[in-house]
């Protein structure tokens, strides 16, 4: 299924059902007033029985529960999640963005070439070992997330701004110390993930070595959606990855090109400590997919288009107020 917030017209967020290629929506509460359709999080919450009963409700909806998606404003598919971590699972990624890192700490020597070549010899700005021993992540602001359609709010303190393409999976059952070949069973689906990133903010303190501060966090910096496609219906591993900048298309990855699997993290994550129904975990930059690789930045006004296969479109919008 293809599940979606959507704000009602008594202006409550209510959890639905995308239907005939995202066109209709069936308000699940609307259809059955029951408390698992009270919120997207008490979907998740409710587990497969809940899963099943929006199964059975989206195959014969009553009409006074349908709508258009057309006139319905959907939002993030499931508002404040009760966590967020974003992983660094694709090396292509990590080995471009250090290729701009090198090249630039390199133009500031008197002798740039010859700084290079000193840098590359010594394995100067290059992935840290540690990546290769385990998932990396941090953990970012749940109270900070927008959907589709949203505008993102430049941060007055940044001038650098950055789109990273990425997508993720929730949390459906909850544990700890989770087996990685049991992992797969705690997924309950996906959704796309853009990391707005002030890039000049974040080169100030990640040196302090807490990971990154006022780099990530601010007010429209998490963008998910623009729905949840449940773990059934979706192959993480075999989805094209596109990112577009003004309709223009910036870069083409694809998720089985994954360092870190999913599996990975959910093992790693998990161990002495409990994963929540309704956790949001992310998968990192898929290579090439952000303007620091290429080394071109947002601009006032730019429209952001994150597309992965089989789940959809992120559309945003980035405003300098």
């Amino acid at each position: 299924m293809r599940l979606a917030t959507f704000l009602h017209r008594d202006g409550n967020a209510r959890a639905g059902v995308l239907l005939d290629g995202d066109t209709r929506i069936v308000d699940l509460f609307a259809a059955r007033p029951e408390p698992c359709f009270g919120s997207m999080q008490a979907l998740i919450e409710g587990g497969p029985g809940a899963l099943d009963a929006a199964r059975e409700v989206a195959e014969n909806p009553p009409s006074v529960a349908v709508h258009m998606t057309e006139g319905a404003r959907l939002l993030t598919p499931l508002p404040a999640p009760p966590q967020i971590r974003d992983c660094l699972c694709f090396e292509e990624h990590l080995t471009r963005a250090y290729d701009v890192l090198r090249r630039n700490r390199a133009a500031m020597e008197p002798d740039p070439e010859a700084a290079l070549k000193e840098f590359e010899a010594k394995g100067l700005f290059r992935i840290p070992e540690v990546w290769y021993r385990q998932p990396i992540y941090y953990k970012a602001n749940r109270l900070a997330v927008i959907g589709p359609e949203e505008d993102v709010i430049w941060p007055d303190y940044a001038d650098v701004m950055d789109y990273e393409l990425e997508f993720g999976f929730f949390i459906g059952k909850g544990g700890r110390d989770i087996p990685r070949e049991k992992a797969r069973e705690h997924i309950f689906g996906y959704a796309i993930f853009n990391d707005i990133s002030a890039r000049d903010a974040q080169a100030v303190e990640m040196p302090g070595g807490l990971g990154p501060g006022k780099g990530k966090d601010f007010d429209t910096g998490n963008v998910i959606g623009p729905c949840i496609v449940t773990a059934d219906e979706l192959d993480p591993y075999d989805c094209a990855m596109i990112a577009r900048i003004n309709g223009e298309e910036r870069s083409r990855g694809h998720s089985g090109s994954i360092h870190w699997t999913f599996e990975d993290l959910i093992a790693h994550i998990s161990r002495s400590e409990t994963l929540y129904p309704g956790e949001f975990i992310a998968s990192g930059t898929v290579g090439g997919g952000s303007g620091l690789e290429q080394e071109r930045y947002l601009s006032d006004g730019d429209v952001m288009e994150l597309e992965v296969e089989g789940i959809g479109i992120l559309r945003n919008r980035i405003i300098r107020k």
